[in-house]
């Protein structure tokens, strides 16, 4: 990054393990030894972060902006920049951190520091869905159930998150969703439908193992529920990258998806919980947001 770049940094203090003042203080002394004039905001509130974004790049102040927290936090920075030229970073702070793994920015703060030197960048896909945006995986079924009990407790984190599915799943049933892809019908026994950009949820549970935010597809996993005496191997399957294998899972890839069940189902967008829908329209925006990486192209860490 050359020494005339200007870079804003918009930093949930809530994400993941919470703030420490430490953080502000890392990113000027990274900003000041590469000689990079930076300025930093605070979100207020839900919503806050898109809102910073989008002035960002209306005003045309920074070449780049650094979302500093969760996959959260990743969706709202990304709403105020997609289809913008203004160049989006992630430091990853999240419980998940999803897209930040996929693309291969380190889970350690300071050296995910280093993103903010680099001048490689990707023309990242995006997807609406009713026309919400979303940047990593979202889905519809038992996942979108638990992204809206995720957190109500005050717990969070995968110990957390696991110990919710563990609790839930017995009493959540698998539906019948009817399916167009790309003007393709077919209908489909499911327990999650995974909408995928990148590879994963968070803390690398591939949930697409082969997916691409550059191909200009939406993957479409369709998840049977697991007989629990192949939890195990299907929980191994699923960090290991090798989803795509099993015989409780089917993934397609479309541009243009619709999906249709026979009564409201709960989903989420980016993990993100959102009122129920009955029907849900899935498009691909290609190369609609300008991200930075570590090396030029994806890699899942």
């Amino acid at each position: 990054m050359s020494e005339n770049k200007k870079v804003l940094f918009i930093i949930n203090k809530f994400s993941g393990g919470g703030f420490s003042s430490s953080l502000e203080g890392r990113i000027i002394d990274a900003c000041a030894q590469a000689k990079i004039e930076c300025s930093i905001e605070f979100t207020q509130a839900r919503g806050h972060a898109t809102e910073l974004a989008q002035q960002a790049a209306a005003e045309k102040q920074f070449q780049v902006v650094f979302a500093v927290g969760g996959d959260g936090t990743v969706n709202e920075v990304a709403q105020g920049l997609v289809h913008t030229s203004t160049v989006m970073g992630i430091l990853p702070k999240g419980s998940g951190n999803g897209l930040a793994r996929h693309l291969g920015i380190p889970m350690d703060f300071k050296k995910s520091l280093a993103l903010i030197q680099s001048n490689r960048t990707i023309a990242m896909d995006t997807f609406l869905v009713n026309g919400m945006l979303s940047v990593n995986v979202s889905g519809v079924g038992f996942d979108g159930h638990i992204a809206g009990l995720f957190g109500k407790d005050g717990k969070r984190g995968f110990i957390g998150y696991s110990k919710l599915v563990m609790k839930e799943f017995f009493s959540f049933d698998e539906f019948v969703v009817a399916v167009e892809l790309d003007g393709k019908k077919i209908d489909r026994e499911s327990f999650i439908v995974a909408l995928a950009n990148s590879s994963q949820f968070g803390n690398n549970a591939r949930v697409a193992p082969q997916a691409s935010v550059t191909d200009q597809l939406i993957d479409v996993s369709f998840i049977r529920k697991i007989p629990i005496h192949q939890a195990l191997a299907f929980g191994y399957s699923m960090f290991t990258g090798g989803l795509h294998k099993s015989r409780l899972v089917d993934i397609m890839q479309a541009k243009h998806v619709r999906l249709q069940f026979q009564k409201p189902m709960a989903f989420h967008i980016d993990g993100e919980a959102h009122a129920a829908s009955q029907s849900y329209d899935v498009k691909i925006q290609p190369a609609s947001l300008q991200m930075a990486v570590m090396d030029g192209k994806e890699k899942s860490v």
